[in-house]
């Protein structure tokens, strides 16, 4: 998959699409500042130039190129780096970026633990403060939708709470059994759902 990175001047970032591109996921387009790019994967070590770099300083400008390129299909993958969530997000949330669908967006963060037998998803830990249940019907089909996309067949989804029975004083409980319920119904697909579950 083609990753397109906005304002990738960053450490950090270079770090990741550089291990990325070593485990063989992802070639990788930095969009940001040339110089700050070369500079910093010089001083830690990083072969960069086996990317495509496109230099563009304004990191906002940089982000709506790294977005054009993922909302035109010319990168599967858009990734922030150092630019400020919200000026990325205004960017991604454009009517016009082509990233948009009929669903709420939200964060899913995947985790490779090696000592665990499988990845594990999180959603959504970053972008949704207070989701309504058709909101967290809409993060888990995203979730759901990214775990498919990376091979698994039947994703299992735990609906978390504070208390694993359905207390009608907490809403979020009440949420949670009717999730696994509208996965019974077809109205969430492609899924196992369980909860409330601590």
């Amino acid at each position: 998959k083609r990753l397109s990175v906005a304002a990738a001047h960053d450490e950090n970032v270079l770090q990741s699409v550089n291990e990325a591109y070593k485990f063989g996921i992802t070639d990788a387009v930095l969009v940001g500042d040339k110089e700050k790019i070369l500079a910093i994967s010089e001083k830690i070590g990083l072969d960069v130039l086996k990317f495509e770099i496109i230099k563009e300083n304004d990191i906002h400008k940089a982000a709506r190129i790294a977005v054009d390129l993922a909302g035109s299909g010319e990168a599967n993958v858009l990734m922030k780096g150092n630019i400020m969530t919200g000026d990325f997000l205004k960017v991604v949330l454009d009517k016009g970026s082509g990233l948009r669908t009929n669903r709420a967006l939200s964060h899913v963060s995947v985790f490779d633990i090696p000592s665990y037998h499988k990845l594990i998803f999180l959603s959504d830990a970053a972008l949704n403060i207070q989701p309504d249940l058709n909101r967290k019907a809409d993060i888990i089909q995203n979730a759901v939708e990214v775990a498919l996309s990376l091979g698994i067949e039947v994703p299992k989804v735990a609906v978390l709470a504070a208390v694993e029975m359905v207390n009608p004083d907490m809403q979020c409980t009440l949420d949670a059994a009717a999730l696994s319920k509208m996965v019974d119904r077809g109205q969430i697909k492609n899924c196992i759902i369980d909860g409330p579950l601590a």
